[in-house]
Protein backbone atom coordinates (compact mmCIF):
# COMPACT_ATOMS: atom_id res chain seq x y z
CA UNK A 1 0.00 0.00 0.00
CA UNK A 2 1.16 3.71 -1.08
CA UNK A 3 1.45 6.55 1.19
CA UNK A 4 -1.72 7.97 -0.63
CA UNK A 5 -3.61 4.93 0.58
CA UNK A 6 -2.39 5.17 3.70
CA UNK A 7 -0.88 9.10 4.98
CA UNK A 8 1.77 9.16 7.72
CA UNK A 9 1.22 5.33 8.29
CA UNK A 10 -2.24 5.50 8.88
CA UNK A 11 -3.70 1.93 8.56
CA UNK A 12 -7.53 1.72 9.22
CA UNK A 13 -7.29 -1.90 9.65
CA UNK A 14 -5.77 -0.84 12.98
CA UNK A 15 -8.39 0.74 14.30
CA UNK A 16 -10.84 -1.09 17.21
CA UNK A 17 -13.67 0.60 18.19
CA UNK A 18 -14.62 0.31 21.98
CA UNK A 19 -18.46 1.33 21.33
CA UNK A 20 -20.91 -1.27 20.66
CA UNK A 21 -22.94 -1.33 17.55
CA UNK A 22 -21.02 0.70 15.32
CA UNK A 23 -22.35 0.14 11.78
CA UNK A 24 -19.92 -0.12 8.47
CA UNK A 25 -20.98 3.93 7.88
CA UNK A 26 -20.13 5.41 10.87
CA UNK A 27 -16.81 3.39 10.90
CA UNK A 28 -16.35 5.05 7.32
CA UNK A 29 -16.71 8.40 8.55
CA UNK A 30 -14.49 8.17 11.86
CA UNK A 31 -12.08 6.76 9.17
CA UNK A 32 -12.74 9.42 6.59
CA UNK A 33 -12.07 12.06 9.46
CA UNK A 34 -8.95 10.87 10.57
CA UNK A 35 -7.28 10.41 7.09
CA UNK A 36 -8.44 13.58 6.40
CA UNK A 37 -7.10 15.52 9.87
CA UNK A 38 -3.37 13.00 9.26
CA UNK A 39 -3.39 14.67 5.75
CA UNK A 40 -3.90 18.03 6.50
CA UNK A 41 -1.42 18.19 9.37
CA UNK A 42 1.18 16.00 7.10
CA UNK A 43 0.64 19.35 4.56
CA UNK A 44 0.67 21.87 6.97
CA UNK A 45 4.30 19.92 8.29
CA UNK A 46 5.73 19.99 4.75
CA UNK A 47 4.64 23.72 4.16
CA UNK A 48 6.05 25.64 7.39
CA UNK A 49 8.64 26.94 6.84
CA UNK A 50 11.61 25.88 8.62
CA UNK A 51 13.91 28.53 10.20
CA UNK A 52 17.31 27.39 12.19
CA UNK A 53 18.19 30.49 13.76
CA UNK A 54 21.70 29.86 15.84
CA UNK A 55 21.88 30.38 19.93
CA UNK A 56 23.38 33.59 19.14
CA UNK A 57 20.42 34.91 17.01
CA UNK A 58 17.99 33.36 19.86
CA UNK A 59 19.44 35.37 22.65
CA UNK A 60 19.86 38.90 20.98
CA UNK A 61 17.08 41.41 21.91
CA UNK A 62 16.51 44.63 20.76
CA UNK A 63 18.31 47.76 22.05
CA UNK A 64 16.79 49.50 24.47
CA UNK A 65 15.95 53.19 23.89
CA UNK A 66 17.87 55.47 25.77
CA UNK A 67 16.27 56.57 29.23
CA UNK A 68 15.14 60.27 29.55
CA UNK A 69 15.76 62.93 31.75
CA UNK A 70 13.49 65.39 33.63
CA UNK A 71 10.72 65.38 36.36
CA UNK A 72 9.08 62.13 36.91
CA UNK A 73 11.67 60.13 35.28
CA UNK A 74 14.97 58.53 35.87
CA UNK A 75 17.65 61.69 37.45
CA UNK A 76 20.30 58.89 38.38
CA UNK A 77 21.39 56.53 40.50
CA UNK A 78 21.02 58.66 43.95
CA UNK A 79 17.27 59.96 43.15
Amino acid sequence: MTDTEHPAGFDPADLTFITTGVTDQEAAAVTAVLRAMLRAESDNLRAAPHESRSPWQDSQRAIREPLARGDERWRGFTA
